[in-house]
């Protein structure tokens, strides 16, 4: 399986459009991407297999005023039919080089306690405080 690993760029929304079943949560619409990929500190890789993204990783920067910057995993997705190949890793590790050049010294990553895949995917990168933490979480609809 050829896999190319690729950060997307504003201009590349048309790449998108063409997914793998349940990459993203709900269905792109091309105006929300466009507009994430336009912002700041804003970064999406992806990955792609016979000219089909089947894969998607979302990162934000967070700048403190008294803390390290932070590169937040927001989201890490592949298609069920190309789980457990290392897609996630490569894409996870390709974030990761991007933060550090975006000066990050720590990324964060959360997900709910009874998804497993993620929580193994996660548990593999132990290296420097890769440990996880428990913390409560609340969401508030704007």
């Amino acid at each position: 399986m050829n896999v190319e690993i690729r950060r997307l760029h504003p201009g590349d929304d048309a790449l998108v459009m063409r997914l793998a079943d349940e990459v993203f949560d709900e269905p792109v619409r091309p105006e929300r991407l466009a507009a994430y990929l336009a912002s700041p500190g804003h970064f999406m890789i992806v990955a792609i297999i016979d000219e089909i993204v089947v894969a998607q990783c979302a990162a934000v920067i967070h700048r403190h005023p008294d803390k390290v910057s932070e590169l937040y995993i927001d989201e890490v997705g592949v298609a069920p039919a190309f789980r457990r190949h290392g897609i996630a890793r490569k894409m996870l590790d390709a974030m990761f080089v991007i933060g550090r050049e975006h000066g990050c010294e720590e990324a964060w990553v959360g997900t709910e306690p009874d998804n497993l895949p993620a929580r193994a995917l996660y548990e593999t990168r132990k290296e420097p405080h890769g440990l996880a933490e428990h913390f409560v979480m609340y969401v508030y609809r704007l």
